[in-house]
């Protein structure tokens, strides 16, 4: 058993983050300064009125400054079976792939992001950003969702997981 008075190093709090699972998603923007999709696991729901997600991209990276320049994104959350798109979108085969949206299925609406295929899109209009440490984060207002209804892929651990449900589902409308 671990001391629960760990110190929070860097080091710690990377392990303990491991140990939590999160959905995998790519962000998505298109505009003026261009079009970009990344992989993300650190985005959240922050409000549902006005409905408002935050996204978390590094600072230095290419995908926080065309997501500040564009000032719109899609929060793309893939299905369980997404695990290609994730590791496309992170750049795991870069080399191969100068176009990451190149031999995939998504669509755009004009003046909107990609919004990739089977994905729950959340289509968004940046309202804040501000800088956390070695990240940008994003608040932005949702204006349109497409929720596709399918289990999310997680990761955890440095692995991709899918979600199992491990009790019996109630109805909502019941209880």
């Amino acid at each position: 058993m671990s001391d629960p008075t760990t110190t929070a190093t860097a080091d710690a709090f990377v392990d303990a983050m491991r140990a939590v699972a999160t959905s995998v998603s790519v962000v998505t923007t298109d505009g003026p300064a261009g079009r970009h999709g990344t992989t993300v696991t650190a985005f959240a729901s922050v409000s549902a009125d006005p409905p408002t997600v935050l996204v978390c991209l590094h600072s230095d990276s290419r995908s926080a400054a065309l997501v500040a320049e564009n000032q719109q994104f899609c929060l793309n959350v893939l299905p369980n079976d997404g695990q290609a798109l994730a590791d496309r979108f992170a750049g795991r085969h870069s080399e191969f792939e100068q176009d990451r949206f190149a031999g995939i299925d998504w669509h755009a609406i004009p003046g909107q992001p990609p919004r990739l295929d089977r994905a729950t899109v959340f289509v968004c209009q940046v309202d804040q950003a501000m800088q956390a440490g070695s990240h940008a984060v994003f608040f932005a207002r949702v204006t349109e969702v497409d929720h596709m209804g399918l289990d999310p892929l997680t990761y955890r651990d440095g692995t991709y997981h899918q979600v199992v449900p491990n009790v019996v589902h109630l109805d909502r409308k019941k209880a």
